[in-house]
Parts: C-alpha cells; sequence; structure tokens
C-alpha cells in the first residue's frame, strides 16, 4: 500500500495570515503551483489559491500588497495524514475539486500531496486522472 508520506513533498512554502498577498503570489510563481497553505505556526489556517487572487484581489482593483492573505484565503482547508491511503487521497482531491492536499500530523503541516504526486505512482495514473478530470467540473 502506498501512502501520502510516501509520495508528498516535504518542503512545502506557506503564508503567513498577515502577510501580503503579492507573497502568496511569488511563492505560487516561484514553485509553479496554484495554491499556498496559510499558516499559523505550524497549523494550517487556511489556503490561498491564484483564484482567490484574481477574483477577490485583482479583479476588484484592490492593491495586492497591502490585501493580507486571511482576507482572502479559504478557511475550510481539506487535509490528510501521512498514512492516508495514496487511493484515498485521490478520492478526496476528486470529491473536493482540489489539486493539493496538506498533509497534517499532530496538528502541524509535515507535507504537501499534489495530483502530480500521485500521478507519478504507477498504480495511481488512473485515479490520479480521474481525479483531475473531476476537479474541472462545477460541484454539484
Amino acid at each position: 500500500m502506498t501512502t501520502v508520506q510516501d509520495i508528498m513533498s516535504k518542503d512545502v512554502k506557506v503564508c503567513t495570515l498577515h502577510e501580503p498577498v503579492t507573497a502568496a503570489a511569488k511563492i505560487m510563481r516561484d514553485i509553479n503551483c496554484g495554491s499556498v497553505p496559510v499558516c499559523e505556526d505550524k497549523k494550517v489556517v487556511g489556503m490561498i489559491t491564484d483564484r482567490d487572487i484574481v477574483l477577490n484581489c485583482v479583479a476588484d482593483e484592490k492593491d495586492c500588497s497591502s490585501i493580507h492573505c486571511h482576507e482572502i484565503m479559504t478557511s475550510e482547508v481539506i487535509t490528510c495524514s501521512p498514512e492516508t491511503d495514496a487511493h484515498e487521497c485521490a478520492r478526496m482531491m476528486s470529491e473536493n475539486q482540489i489539486r493539493r492536499i496538506p498533509v497534517v500530523q499532530n496538528g502541524e503541516l509535515v507535507g504537501m500531496c499534489a495530483i502530480g504526486d500521485l500521478a507519478t505512482v504507477d498504480i495511481h495514473i488512473n485515479e490520479a486522472g480521474d481525479a483531475l478530470s473531476h476537479i474541472s467540473q462545477p460541484l454539484q
């Protein structure tokens, strides 16, 4: 059985609640991803996405350097544990239409599992593809 800890990224870049949105955008640019966990110490308190930035900051013509991450982040974060089975993680991504899941142990962020991580494990190619195809569909 392949678990999330076998495939997750351990070097996770995060933002804090009071950092400007531009800090999150720079992380996304630098590591080529569309979402960043927002943490207080090592506890995940939100996720900020490129979509959050565009819809809640840029489209409203707000100054992205003066808006803080906590003002536009999503507070309800789907997480998993390092022991979560990779099949279950793929199902969670598909069901919640997300591409990255923070991996939390004892309340602290220990990694990030992305759709691409699932695709690197041969037995999960179909599930990763299925999850990705469901991500683009509207929520029911």
